[in-house]
């Protein structure tokens, strides 16, 4: 049998979808194996808040709320699952009570997937994660960025502290994983800690795309944006929920309103077709402030996207 049939996940066709546990999109639950091509991860952190927690919360939510996702995408007709093999690999390990010893145990978590060459796509979590999960798969080579986000995480340091939700950009472009003249931050809204905040991220060479920026230049001008950035080059995507305007996804850390709807986000992460992604993740997401579930819906299908064309680079480079 071969790898990819013997992840596959069940069929909602003969299965019901509210039966059985709950994993990632209803695929098959296993350790890291180098038969595996891309592997979803829940990261259970939420230590790098400064306002509100709850997101440690997302990777069960998320699980449960992906049931609903049958196999084949509705847009472009891939079927990942008949491309390449995917499976749930469980949750990076954290402790609750050590931020310290959290970000190493994800860090070499993600680590043991990138030395089996295991695309991964992560859900979070708090915005902290991209850290531990850069410095495992960008130890080598610096990535692009697609950032898809209401703030810029450029902080140098937040209530003291250097690795949080708001600095992540920061470290990986200090630290060299993140190319910056491959990086995209989208989206960005919302008040300030001061007038600066966005500055670091312009003179290192990003490409900034406030969310009043998209407004004006629209949305297929902004994905010519994104394209031309990214490049040929590996490409690592991180979506914050909290980029998705809060009337659709309440259950987010730092909810920051007039942002993108789930469309705009679709179709933002359908336009990636063709890229090389190396990894993703989606994170912020804090079920305990939606009792209706729609936030944790809204990212198990951003969740589908991201799979639909990570799968695509995984064929292609095969």
């Amino acid at each position: 049998m071969a790898p990819r049939d013997r992840y596959a996940p069940v069929d909602a066709a003969v299965v019901p979808r509210f039966a059985d546990v709950a994993t990632f999109l209803r695929t098959v639950r296993a350790e890291p194996a180098a038969d595996i091509d891309i592997g979803f991860v829940g990261v259970p952190f939420d230590l790098g808040l400064n306002y509100r927690t709850g997101p440690r919360e997302a990777p069960a939510a998320v699980r449960e709320a992906s049931r609903v996702i049958r196999r084949v995408h509705p847009t472009s007709g891939v079927c990942p699952y008949d491309l390449c093999a995917v499976a749930d690999l469980g949750d990076a390990p954290v402790n609750p009570m050590d931020k310290d010893a959290s970000l190493a145990g994800i860090e070499a978590f993600f680590a043991r997937l990138r030395d089996l060459a295991i695309r991964p796509i992560a859900i979070g979590g708090d915005h902290t994660i991209p850290t531990p999960i850069l410095r495992a798969l960008a130890k080598d080579r610096a990535v692009g960025i697609l950032q898809i986000d209401s703030h810029p995480d450029t902080l140098d340091q937040l209530c003291g502290t250097k690795v949080n939700h708001a600095t992540f950009m920061r470290r990986g472009l200090e630290e060299g994983l993140i190319d910056p003249a491959r990086t995209v931050q989208i989206g960005l809204r919302g008040s300030r800690f001061s007038a600066d905040d966005l500055s670091y991220g312009v003179e290192a060479g990003c490409t900034v795309i406030t969310y009043d920026d998209y407004e004006a230049m629209g949305r297929t001008a902004a994905i010519e944006a994104i394209g031309r950035v990214l490049g040929d080059g590996p490409v690592y995507v991180t979506l914050d929920v909290d980029g998705i305007d809060p009337a659709f996804c309440p259950g987010t850390a730092v909810p920051e309103i007039g942002g993108f709807t789930p469309r705009d986000v679709q179709v933002i992460l359908r336009s990636l077709a063709g890229k090389d992604i190396v990894g993703a993740d989606v994170s912020e997401v804090a079920p305990c402030y939606d009792p209706t579930g729609i936030t944790a819906l809204t990212a198990a299908n951003m969740l589908f996207e991201l799979l639909c064309v990570t799968a695509l680079a995984v064929d292609r480079n095969r």
